[in-house]
């Protein structure tokens, strides 16, 4: 089965405002760039999103962020967009704040069928608690505060539940990847994005480089086509465009 779509522009095009989706990277390392781009460009608004973070000020999510096109974001760190946090204090974006290794498991959850889980992390503090602000007013006071969750001992020891993730679409990259949308990963650029893709309905994989099938050894996927939808190919300065965080050089 051929998956491969024309476009990043078509790839996007029936993700429409309000629609909730997984997005892979782990700052601006592995973020499918294309496609938020060609999402920007669609114009849908209301985004909920769900991402380890929302990228910079002027890469990956941060553009749709700045844009006013996010209504609602479920991540692990906020802290190099002064954006996302001027939004989530003002009161004009809803922010879940979850531990990383629980956002892993819930969208792992999520591809895997598995409606919850217990979880030791948080146990004893407002994430089990409830109380997190999730949406403040504008005066800064709160205005929707997380809800207290199910908690339960196993072997004497105290655990969470935690809900699963799954998203309406999932946006991911990946160095290659073939027709059938069988994915590999480059070293830390693999991050949320196997798992983001598990979370999705429609899976949208933009790839630096598109293989026939069969090139790809069994041993060697990282996340099979079975959990992708859509293949875009990247242009060679599209693979080429990954922007730094904070570069630093040594003499």
């Amino acid at each position: 089965m051929d998956k491969t779509s024309p476009s990043a522009a078509d790839a996007v095009a029936d993700i429409g405002d309000g629609a909730s989706l997984a997005v892979g990277g782990f700052g601006l390392c592995g973020i499918p760039s294309t496609l938020i781009d060609a999402l920007y460009i669609r114009g849908v608004n209301r985004l909920r999103v769900v991402s380890n973070n929302c990228g910079t000020d002027d890469h990956g999510l941060g553009i749709l962020l700045g844009a006013g096109r996010v209504a609602r974001v479920t991540g692990s760190y906020v802290g190099e967009n002064k954006e996302f946090a001027r939004q989530y204090l003002s009161g004009e974006l809803d922010v879940e704040l979850v531990p990383q290794g629980t956002l892993a498991e819930r969208l792992r959850a999520g591809g895997c069928g598995i409606p919850a889980f217990y979880t030791p992390a948080g146990v004893g503090t407002p994430l089990a608690d409830g109380g997190i602000p999730w949406r403040h007013r504008a005066d800064g006071s709160v205005a929707v505060a997380s809800p207290a969750k199910e908690t339960r001992a196993f072997g004497g020891r105290e655990y969470v539940l935690e809900e699963a993730i799954v998203c309406d679409f999932a946006l991911v990259r990946a160095a290659r990847g073939d027709r059938h949308g069988n994915l590999v990963f480059d070293k830390s650029a693999r991050n949320f994005n196997p798992l983001a893709a598990m979370a999705g309905r429609v899976t949208i994989a933009e790839v630096e480089e598109l293989v026939e099938p069969g090139a790809l050894g069994p041993d060697e996927i990282h996340l099979p086509g079975v959990f992708v939808q859509r293949v875009v190919a990247l242009t060679p300065e599209q693979a080429a465009g990954k922007h730094i965080e904070k570069r630093t050089v040594s003499v």
